[in-house]
């Protein structure tokens, strides 16, 4: 059998990359609103950043997990 690992370790790892996933989204939003003709590869990459985050987030949710309590 693998490692356990705690719950409280994989939340945290979890907060952290949602945080991450945050800054990389808003970071390629901003670049394909001031740009002026964005390309193809641009939308999909900020759409596929939104899509990680708020997976991410919907998981956080599910596992009741706040990012006050792990301050």
């Amino acid at each position: 059998m693998g490692k356990k690992y705690k719950k409280k370790y994989v939340d945290e790892e979890l907060l952290d990359t949602i945080f991450v996933l945050e800054k990389e989204w808003k970071s390629i939003e901003s670049i394909v609103e001031q740009s002026i003709e964005p390309t193809e590869t641009a939308i999909f990459r900020e759409k596929f950043s939104q899509a990680k985050y708020l997976f991410l987030l919907r998981e956080a949710r599910h596992r009741k997990i706040s990012a006050i309590r792990y301050d």
